[in-house]
């Protein structure tokens, strides 16, 4: 399956958007109050914490998936353009 590129772009876009908003969301969590008791970290930290990895694993496998998909189009598209301007017969589906 190839993804179009409008939806490659969308995949990419999400991917950014969550590196953008997580690593702040966790600053902010990080200066909380209720993070440390005791210098010790508390589980508010900790679950805080591994729901940012998480979503920061996911993003990042979304951003990837939407740049192959860019990547995979531009070949489809540049591949369609080749055959055309060789004088090629287009693959039938």
């Amino acid at each position: 399956m190839v993804l179009s590129r409008r939806w490659s772009a969308f995949l990419v876009t999400v991917g950014v958007w969550t590196w953008l908003i997580w690593p702040r969301f966790g600053l902010a969590i990080w200066k909380d109050d209720r993070s440390f008791a005791d210098g010790r970290p508390t589980s508010f930290l900790t679950v805080h914490a591994a729901l940012i990895a998480a979503s920061l694993a996911i993003g990042t496998t979304v951003g990837v998936l939407g740049v192959r998909g860019w990547r995979a189009a531009s070949r489809k598209t540049s591949t369609a353009e080749d055959s055309v301007a060789v004088g090629a017969e287009r693959p039938k589906n």
